[in-house]
């Protein structure tokens, strides 16, 4: 592939003397050579000054330094490549805990098999699992039913890239087997789910939803997926994301919401989260580094479980930020969420990021013994979705909770904090910038990732690690506010928690909570200490058991 960002020859050419001037090079030398115009120009965007001679005595230096850049650039990195510097979430003087218990999952003991296969494919992980493992249903009808409606409505959503029938159909036979031999697995055992196409599996292409990569096969098998087979899951697609985890916008169209066909389905992970609104899936997986499962799970109206940073593998995933990235479950309760948490969470060897840590479920603890707060000026005013935001308080309230009101205060910007997504951004997707590939993302805006990286050249090193350190400081903020609570209630967008609680790894589950005018779903978001997520569960099952928002199905694919 050809670059379009290669240095020219020398070039003398009078009409161009003035532009060149501006940029710092003068007229008759060497194109690109470093001098003090050129530095007070670098040094603006910096929104640094020096004097003539610190300008000129630093010629030297950024000249040696820019011959190290180009040392770097000569070394091939893979994505996968992590840097050596592994962000760590956890304040000092915090531990996890360490002892993991038997998990009780309080799974239904009678589920009546349903007629209409619409309403089989609606049905939770936890009660497909009883009538698998009750032999009411195989896995593989359960399996043909998923892909029947992959095949018929995924042209429709946008949200396939690849429909693994083959290799899904042989699994589901093969965990029918298992059942009919005693052998049992798991509450995932024989349940059909989709994945993220940003997750490897060898053998199939692995896109990352963009054109430069469409066609590229990676020789590898995510950990998230291994672990998930181990348990009996049944892989049957790999669906959509917004190119490189932005938005709904791939190299094949624009995901759709299922309950409105002129609406994207927000991202990253688009085609995860319409899928199993749509009744494709009863889970799948997302990934979220600033809102990839938070957003789509709001806006098609699913249950998103974004986990501690480091509570799961990204081994064998896209890197977009490897401080940031998370990689969590998208299905129709807080229950499947926590089941398949379960299964996909752990250290891993391959992957130095992750943090050993129990996941204690019991549906026999008592849920209303949570200490729960919530962000009460998120909740005031009369702004977009507040209607329903306060419903869930007061069901709350109904449900004997007392609610403390909190208030998420930092002395440190989180905006500025961000340009570490940039940066790393721009690292991980370093030639795609460098040699030109990024002309053939189809988004192009001001806010699409090829200006964003180009952008984030000029983010100066310094600055990074200042970023850095400002996110210590944030992180032991955050755990001061958390700490005083189990469960944080709060609109899924109120203020800068989103962002907040990205940075600091703190985990998040995301329930819709009903529709706004437009008929499009509205949700609310439950945030817990780091890797206390069974409380999330805990306290989303309690409030998806009292109402029933997330029963809602979008009346297109209700059939």
């Amino acid at each position: 592939m050809e670059s379009k960002n290669v240095v020219r020859l020398p070039v003398f050419i009078l009409i161009g003397a003035a532009a060149c001037l501006a940029l710092g090079f003068s007229f008759g030398k060497k194109y690109g050579e470093i001098t003090p115009v050129a530095i007070e120009g670098a040094s603006e965007l910096l929104g640094l000054s020096f004097t003539p001679a610190e300008k000129d005595s630093m010629i030297g230096t950024l000249t040696s330094q820019r011959r190290k850049y180009e040392g770097l650039r000569e070394f091939k990195l893979d994505n996968s490549v992590t840097p050596s510097l592994i962000f760590n979430p956890l304040p000092i003087g915090f531990t996890p805990n360490q002892v993991q218990k038997d998990l009780d999952w309080g799974l239904p003991t009678a589920v009546e098999l349903p007629e209409k296969e619409s309403d089989i494919a609606y049905l939770p992980v936890h009660k497909l699992a009883f009538l698998i493992k009750s032999k009411k249903l195989s896995s593989e009808r359960l399996t043909k039913i998923y892909l029947d409606r992959i095949k018929t409505y995924s042209d429709t959503l946008q949200c396939l890239i690849t429909l693994m029938e083959e290799s899904a159909l042989q699994k589901a036979k093969a965990m029918d087997q298992e059942i009919s031999e005693g052998k049992y697995r798991g509450p995932l055992h024989g349940i059909p789910y989709g994945i993220k196409d940003l997750l490897a599996v060898k053998g199939t292409k692995t896109t990352w939803g963009a054109m430069p990569y469409k066609d590229q096969e990676i020789d590898q098998t995510a950990t998230v997926v291994t672990k998930l087979s181990d348990a009996g899951g049944v892989l049957v697609g790999k669906f959509t994301l917004g190119a490189l985890a932005m938005g709904d916008v791939w190299y094949g169209g624009v995901t759709k919401n299922p309950w409105n066909l002129k609406q994207g389905s927000s991202g990253s992970s688009a085609g995860s989260a319409s899928a199993v609104s749509a009744g494709l899936v009863p889970f799948a997986i997302g990934t979220e580094t600033l809102g990839s499962i938070v957003s789509p799970s709001t806006r098609n109206g699913v249950t998103g479980l974004r986990p501690t940073y480091g509570r799961v593998s990204k081994n064998g995933a896209m890197a977009l930020s490897w401080s940031m990235d998370k990689i969590g479950p998208i299905s129709r309760s807080a229950l499947d969420d926590g089941i398949i948490l379960s299964v996909i969470n752990g250290e891993d060897a391959m992957d130095r990021s992750t943090i050993g840590a129990a996941f204690n479920y019991s549906s026999k603890t008592d849920v209303k013994k949570l200490k729960v707060g919530y962000f009460k000026s998120y909740f005031e005013g009369e702004g977009a979705g507040s209607e329903n935001n306060n419903e869930v308080l007061e069901l709350l309230k109904n449900q004997g909770f007392e609610l403390h009101p909190v208030e998420l205060k930092t002395s440190v910007n989180p905006n500025s904090i961000g340009l570490m997504l940039m940066v790393e951004g721009a690292a991980a997707f370093d030639e795609l910038t460098r040699l030109g590939w990024d002309d053939q993302l189809v988004a192009q805006h001001k806010n699409a990732w090829p200006n964003l990286f180009r952008a984030a050249r000029f983010i100066p090193a310094v600055e990074y690690v200042q970023a850095a350190r400002q996110r210590t400081v944030l992180i032991a903020e955050m755990h001061e506010i958390m700490k005083e609570y189990d469960v944080i209630v709060t609109p899924s967008f109120g203020g800068q928690q989103l962002q907040v609680t990205n940075l600091t790894g703190h985990p998040a589950l995301c329930l819709p909570n009903g529709f706004n005018e437009e008929g499009n779903p509205t949700s609310i978001t439950l945030l817990a200490n780091l890797f206390e997520e069974e409380k999330l569960v805990m306290l989303g099952h309690l409030i998806q058991n009292t109402s029933d928002w997330q029963a809602k199905r979008p009346p297109m694919f209700d059939k």
